[in-house]
């Protein structure tokens, strides 16, 4: 069962909460796809072993053979290839490695050369197996990254610290997840990045459940939209002074407050019957 752990915006304490339940199973795998700022591991300092790097597959133009016809510039929506009269232009930044320029290539013109764009590493533990992926500085193309990380998930129980935002970044992340766990606040702004995230997810057909943390009681629009869009609450993390001390000490709080593995481990099995 792969569960993504999700929020409209960073900041949210969705890594907190994806950290926290992977602590409080057996035999599970994280993974951190938030790869262009990766801090699942701030919480677990593993011994990271890089195990890859990440890799995609960008255009290399034959110019001896190239005629000019920009039928590779004109199917690359993302604008990497330009056509001038006498030259193909390409702009690394901006290719996401489709390998289409070259599928549409009527001269066979094109061929792959590989390019490096981060890495992946991993890390193991007695009852958790880590990995992150981290893009390298300048790079913009997080979601081939993302894929690439997911490769190493197995059929077992895996759970995604996905990327903040509604943008392609999450959507690769949620390719293929079996549930996802969305982490609101209880203010405005919550709301409105909940109301993002699960037009996201709908249109994905992700079932889908809600996380309400650091809530004190005096918002209730949360409640309101989830009971009106259909969506359980799976838990609420009340704004607690000891919670807050053992995030600013990088500290797990189920670690220091098992109570909570019991919770997050009775939130899983609520999951588990949805998706089973």
């Amino acid at each position: 069962m792969k569960i993504a752990v999700a929020s409209g915006k960073g900041g949210t304490g969705k890594t907190t909460i994806a950290v926290n339940l992977a602590l409080s199973m057996q035999e599970i795998q994280l993974f951190d796809c938030d790869v262009e700022e990766p801090n699942a591991n701030l919480f677990l300092q593993y011994p990271l072993e890089k195990l890859e790097d990440a890799i995609i597959l960008i255009p290399e133009i034959n110019e001896d053979a190239c005629t000019h016809c920009n039928a590779c510039a004109e199917f690359c929506k993302f604008n990497a290839l330009a056509s001038l009269p006498e030259k193909i232009l390409f702009f690394p930044s901006l290719c996401h490695g489709c390998g289409g320029c070259k599928l549409v290539c009527p001269e066979d013109a094109i061929v792959e050369k590989r390019r490096s764009i981060g890495i992946v590493e991993s890390a193991a533990s007695n009852t958790m197996d880590f990995y992150q992926g981290t893009l390298s500085i300048g790079e913009s193309m997080a979601s081939p990254l993302i894929r690439q990380l997911k490769t190493h998930a197995k059929d077992e129980d895996v759970i995604l610290d996905a990327p903040p935002g509604t943008a392609c970044p999450l959507i690769s992340t949620l390719e293929n997840v079996d549930y996802c766990v969305l982490v609101a606040e209880p203010t405005p702004f919550g709301l409105h990045d909940l109301r993002l995230t699960t037009e996201v997810t709908k249109e994905l057909k992700i079932p889908t459940g809600v996380i309400i943390n650091r809530e004190s009681g005096g918002y209730k629009e949360i409640e309101i939209f989830c009971q009106s869009q259909d969506i359980p609450i799976l838990l609420r993390i009340p704004y607690d002074r000891r919670i807050a001390e053992l995030y600013s000490r990088g500290i797990p709080f189920v670690e220091e407050m098992p109570e909570w593995k019991k919770k997050f481990q009775e939130m899983h099995d609520q999951i588990r019957e949805v998706v089973c």
